[in-house]
Formats: C-alpha cells, structure tokens, sequence
C-alpha cells in the first residue's frame, strides 16, 4: 500500500518540537538531574505521540512512520554498541588501575593554574590523531574528570572544556566520519573542506583557550596544591605503573590505524580485565572477599566490572566517588534516551516535519548573509528535532546545496557551515545522541557543562560573523 500524506504546514511542523521542548523543560524542573532515569524518555515518546496524530490526520500511514523508525534505529546499533562497550572499558579500566595511574600521574603534571586550557589542547591531541570525540572523552576524558574531582574543580568546567577540545578535533581530523560526511553532501572534498574550516575553527579554539584561562585564574589557582594525601591513597589501593599506559596506548593508535571504534574499545575491555589479573591480584581479592586469588574470583570480578556497578574502598570520600564505574548497566539510561530519541526524530522524518522546516529556514535565504543564517538554523532545528548530528547534516546539506550553487558559493562554504552548527552543537542538547553519550560518560549533566563547552556554542555564531564581514567567502569560479 502507497503512503498518501499531505504536505504539512509550518506551524503544524512546530507544533510537536514546541510541545517537546515545553514538557522537556518543565520536566527538568519537576525531576532536576534525576529527569534523565527516565521521565526524559517519556516526554520523548510524548512528543512523538504528537507527532504520530499529526501523521495520521495528514494521510500518513501508521506503518509507514514505523518503518522509518526503525530505519533511524537500525542507523544508530554501531553507536549503542560503542556506548555498552564503552560502560565495559570503563569498568576494566578502573579495576586494572589505569584510569587510577592516568589520575596519579595526572595530578603530579596537570597543576590546578592551567587545568582547563590543559584538557582542552590535550583532548584537542587526541581528538585530531583518533578522529572521534566519542573515543577522546571515553579515554582521556574520563580521566581527566577523575583528575578535575580530585583536585576540587568543577565537574561542569572540566567537562566542558573536554568538550570543547574533543570536538575541535572531531571537526578538523581527516579521520572523523562528520569531517568526511559534510564535504560529501555539499560537493567539496575533504582536504579543501579541512583547509577552508580553519578560517573559522582556529580563531573559534583561540577564543575558547583564552576564556578558559580567564575562567581558570579567577576560579581554580586558588585551590589545593598539595595532593601527597590523595596520591599515597591511590598508591594504597592501585598498583600504580606506567606499564598500564600500555593498554589506552595501543587503543589510540589502533583508531589512529582506523579500525574500527567497536573492535578497539572491545580489544581495550578485554585487555584491561587481563591487566587487573596480572597487576591487581590484590584488589581482586579485596573485592571478592577472598584471601587468595583464583580463576572464579577473578573471572567474577572482572566480568562484574564489565556488565554492573563496580565501587572501590579507597577510605577516601572523594576518591570513592573517582573509583566507581557502572559498566554496561550504567550505559542503558543512556541508551534508552538515545532510542526515544530516535523514535521522535524518525515519526518528524516520515510526517516530513523536518524537511518542512528546513524548507522553510531555506526560503529566508535570499542574501547571502542570510542563506548562511538559515543553514545555521536549519542544521540547529534538525539537532532539537531529529536528534542525530549525523542528519543535521545531511538533511540541510541536501536541502542548501542548489541554493549555494545559485548564489555562486563555493561548497565548501556549506561543508564548513555544516560542520560549525550541525556537528558542533549537537552535544549542547540534552535528549540529543551526542548530548546523552557526553554526559552519560564523563557523569556530567548537559546544563553544567553547556556554558563551559565555549568552542561548541561560540562555533555558529563564528560562522556566522565571517559571513557578516564577507570574510574569505568563496566564490565559484566562472564556468566556461
């Protein structure tokens, strides 16, 4: 049977995202930070509920918005994947004492003057070396939170300055798939796409390391230096070693390497249950309750650190609170806010909700200042709706291509405008993939670090004012 639909109005379009955020935003209120434990997943499934009725008064078949559905959640099994492996990695990483030693060796290094500018070129490094922002906050990120926590800093300043390292990397790394993906659905190629994003990602960083610092002297010089204390603690509990560098070491070049993020986080989950068998034989019987060591209590302590909550008595308040992972149980809230989401982006794509409003936005781009703010807006509205960076991509990508060609724009002046509101601000939005994995991983709440993630809101409005100035715009060049 053939899908009859209508095209919907704008207002029609609206209306489910303007009931959404509403709900969203006095569910908040209601729940606070608990509203992610799943009131969150249900205003989502509220919304596209909404969205279903709206469908179906328009002549668009009930099996026709399911079947989109599940295209949009079978787009997304890599990335749950990667967030259940990622629960696991945790978990082996803190019994083996590698995430103890990076924080070990990491207060010693990272002094509390320079912390923030310090995580955000570190998570720069290895965000352009791995290509994914995913990788860098799993890894070092995690870490780095660890450090921040110990030291007193707030979890919100770190993590947004994580963020903002993190995906200042993914946008410029020839190894990311969005610095891949915006380029191929605009018309230009990678390497003039990477050349011409610089004109606005580096000034966008340069900032961004400068508020930070500003941020960091005024706030954070003044706290505890003396972290002898902390360090005998972690000594105490771990076997500390830089041996253990050896595991994050091999994940980051592996990726480097481009394999696969799922077989490089599932070679890391694997390798850091060996390490804590070979260097934590005697945390392993301290969490067991056994006297010695053997294959059971080792295979059940590992595979536990894997799937459920591992917690680790350090006889520090602060540091217990460091030394507690949840393993792939710890993932499913965030798994389950990403699925709803999808749900909510796919019935807005079969009810062509989303390409109405991007068709809309479009229509505003009559100068070419303008056409630049509506791909702005397009690629922001399709992050609120459809909740995927992958498709604030694509869907404006393919919507503005043509209009960029009539205003004789070069494409990658789409390809860089993409990227500098689709790929960066998606973590800015709670109920978002990347927003949901970025606090799901480094344990911190969108609304702490939305502020402090300075690259990734400042980025469109950097866009935007090279595109007030006519800075460096280019044209096509005049055809024969």
């Amino acid at each position: 049977m053939k899908n009859k639909k209508t095209l919907l109005s704008l207002k029609e379009s609206l209306f489910p995202v303007f009931f959404l955020i509403f709900l969203l935003a006095y569910n908040v209120y209601v729940y606070g930070d608990s509203a992610m434990n799943g009131s969150n997943q249900f205003i989502l499934l509220l919304g596209a509920a909404i969205a279903i009725i709206i469908g179906l008064k328009k002549g668009v078949l009930f099996k026709y918005m399911i079947d989109t559905v599940s295209s949009n959640l079978k787009s997304i099994t890599g990335a749950i994947l990667i967030l259940l492996f990622v629960g696991a990695l945790s978990g082996t990483w803190l019994i083996s004492g590698i995430i103890p030693s990076m924080i070990y060796y990491g207060l010693q290094v990272l002094h509390p003057s320079v912390f923030l500018p310090s995580c955000l070129i570190i998570c720069a490094i290895i965000s352009v070396a791995t290509g994914s922002s995913w990788t860098t906050s799993a890894t070092v990120g995690i870490a780095l939170i660890g450090i921040g926590r110990a030291i007193d800093i707030p979890v919100g300043m770190v993590a947004g300055a994580i963020i903002s390292g993190a995906y200042f990397g993914d946008k410029l790394s020839p190894l990311s798939d969005t610095t891949n993906l915006a380029p191929a659905v605009s018309g230009s190629d990678l390497f003039t796409h990477i050349k011409y994003l610089t004109i606005t990602t580096v000034p966008t960083v340069i900032v961004t390391l400068f508020i930070l610092s500003i941020i960091n002297f005024f706030t954070i010089s003044s706290g505890p230096t003396d972290h002898q204390s902390i360090l005998n603690t972690i000594s105490n509990t771990f076997y500390i070693s830089p041996l253990l560098f050896i595991v994050p070491l091999l994940i980051v070049f592996m990726i480097f390497k481009k394999t696969p993020p799922l077989i490089a986080l599932f070679i890391g989950t694997i390798l850091g249950g060996l390490f804590a068998v070979i260097f934590q034989s005697s945390l392993i019987n301290q969490i067991s309750g056994n006297s010695e060591i053997s294959f059971a209590t080792a295979y059940e302590v590992v595979l536990n650190s894997i799937t459920i909550e591992t917690s680790i008595d350090s006889g520090d308040p602060v540091l217990n609170k460091l030394f507690n992972s949840g393993g792939m149980k710890g993932m499913l809230n965030t798994i389950w806010l990403v699925i709803c989401a999808m749900v909510f982006g796919g019935i807005m794509e079969a009810i062509g909700a989303l390409q109405k409003i991007s068709s809309s936005l479009l229509e505003l781009g009559k100068s070419t200042f303008s056409i630049f703010a509506s791909t702005v807006g397009s690629c922001l509205a399709i992050n609120l709706t459809a909740s995927d960076q992958y498709l604030s991509i694509v869907i404006p990508g393919k919507m503005f291509s043509q209009a960029y060609k009539d205003k004789e724009l070069a494409p990658e002046n789409l390809s860089r405008t993409l990227e500098d509101s689709g790929t960066v601000t998606s973590v800015l939005i709670p109920w978002n993939t990347c927003g949901a994995y970025q606090s799901g991983i480094l344990g911190v709440s969108v609304a702490d670090y939305f502020v402090y993630a300075i690259f990734n809101w400042l980025s469109p409005f950097t866009t935007l004012l090279i595109a007030a100035f006519n800075i460096k715009i280019k044209k096509l060049k005049n055809r024969a």
